[in-house]
């Protein structure tokens, strides 16, 4: 996973327990990280699949759904994002069916927070490992060459409408919102008021889909951008 050194990682902290939540999400902002709180699994869920974070603190027993479900579930969509479970039950079949489940860190109840800062930059320094290529249809997007391919024929991208593709080819399938986009793209955590995500996706759609068929970079009316191979 890459992650720019000039932004503050972004963290979700999902835990039900309101001192326990506010404790975390004031240590995490005091050392330099950018905490968004979720008070249960559906909310916690919904804030994962739909922005951008570096890295999850997930409690395992949560009101609405369970931590261990919530994480399955990000699994099952395809995301990477590295995820620590926290819980008070300390079995060591507990910690199994955590990180079997999709959970890369297992922490235990009561806990230093210390110890989980360190496991926190531990995970986010290991990342996921990236693809090198991503494709969909007859579209093929090398990400160490650089290089974008259709057809055989080469694309002929800005880096901007580069980063644009391989993100919407990372989500393969999903609407992604143009706060997604702004995030990932452009590094932006706040809406400009601008028209640069339309403009773009317009020029990277002339370049990847004029001349080719199945159109693939589709607009979803008031939901946001997806490329697929048929219409969402």
């Amino acid at each position: 996973m890459e992650r720019p050194s000039t932004r503050a990682a972004r963290l979700l902290v999902v835990e039900d327990d309101r001192l326990t939540g506010e404790h975390l999400v004031r240590g995490l902002r005091e050392a330099g990280f950018v905490p968004v709180l979720a008070r249960d699994g559906v909310q916690g869920l919904a804030l994962a699949l739909a922005e951008p974070f570096d890295l999850a603190v997930v409690d395992v027993m949560l009101p609405g759904r369970s931590g261990l479900e919530l994480v399955a579930e990000l699994r099952r969509a395809g995301r990477r994002l590295p995820v620590l479970f926290l819980s008070a039950r300390d079995q060591v079949e507990d910690r199994v069916v955590g990180l079997e489940l999709g959970g890369d860190d297992y922490l235990v109840k009561p806990f230093a927070f210390a110890e989980l800062l360190a496991r926190v930059r531990s995970l986010l320094r290991r990342g996921t490992a990236p693809p090198s290529r991503l494709a969909a249809a007859d579209l093929e997007l090398d990400l160490v060459a650089r290089r974008a391919i259709r057809a055989g024929r080469r694309l002929p991208l800005s880096p901007l409408e580069f980063r644009l593709l391989a993100v919407l080819l990372t989500h393969r399938g999903e609407i992604l919102p143009r706060s997604l986009l702004l995030a990932r793209v452009w590094e932006l955590d706040f809406d400009p008021g601008t028209n640069l995500v339309e403009v773009a996706v317009r020029r990277l759609r002339a370049k990847v889909d004029e001349g080719f068929h199945p159109p693939l970079v589709h607009t979803v009316r008031g939901l946001g951008y997806c490329l697929a191979e048929s219409p969402p």
